[in-house]
């Protein structure tokens, strides 16, 4: 599939934008701004019609350009970048996959980042029962190559209530289970940067089914549903 919302001239803008990050500027530039939003969000459509060939899609979200700045030291009003991700199907399906696009620094991540206390009990129960499953799962060939090793947020040491020299204490005390990979700029505006995407979508998929089932089930595997 060719890659039409995604060009060299969308990076420039995001990159002069990152350099004149005030309302002036971007007033002027408005109308272009839209050109290259509309653009992304033909690429994310186009993404999104790939991945119903193998997961069911609930929601595709494009994020706001505008900063939330009321609590932030930083008071650029504007993102440097286009963001947009998209939310599996129902209470059964779980995970979840985010693009985000920003000249030399793009990238697609995937998994849970901040999942609800009391998911992330379940979670951190599940290792502490059994994390051979987990670990198999994330050491799977395909899945390693495409993104690597589990990354996130985590304690410096045991969660409450867990014993700090479990065998899965490595596990046990992140607060976020995500996995990302970056791309170039070339990469990006690359005709096959969506066929790129989805196959690293695609294979995220046996840990999404793993984390999906460990979430709809106790710890006795009965249905939560």
């Amino acid at each position: 599939m060719k890659n039409t919302g995604l060009t060299f001239e969308t990076l420039a803008f995001l990159k002069q934008l990152e350099k004149n990050n005030n309302r002036e500027w971007f007033a002027e530039r408005k109308t272009i701004f839209k050109e290259h939003e509309a653009g992304f969000k033909s690429f994310m459509s186009d993404l999104k019609d790939q991945l119903l060939f193998h997961d069911e899609i609930e929601k595709t979200k494009v994020f706001r350009i505008y900063r939330d700045v009321r609590f932030s030291k930083n008071k650029t009003p504007y993102k440097s970048n286009l963001a947009g991700s998209f939310t599996r199907s129902g209470a059964r399906l779980r995970g979840g996959y985010y693009v985000h696009i920003q000249p030399n620094k793009s990238f697609i991540a995937v998994g849970f980042w901040q999942p609800n206390k009391e998911d992330l009990l379940r979670i951190r129960k599940e290792l502490e029962t059994d994390a051979e499953a987990f670990r198999k799962v994330i050491s799977d060939n395909s899945l390693h190559q495409n993104w690597g090793g589990i990354v996130g947020d985590e304690l410096k040491t045991a969660p409450k209530g867990f014993d700090k020299e479990h065998v899965a204490i490595d596990l046990i005390r992140k607060k976020q289970y995500i996995f990302t990979k970056s791309f170039s700029d070339a990469e990006v505006i690359s005709k096959d940067f969506i066929n790129q995407i989805d196959t690293s979508f695609k294979s995220i998929r046996p840990f999404f089914d793993l984390m999906s089932d460990i979430l709809t089930t106790n710890l006795n595997g009965e249905s939560l549903l």
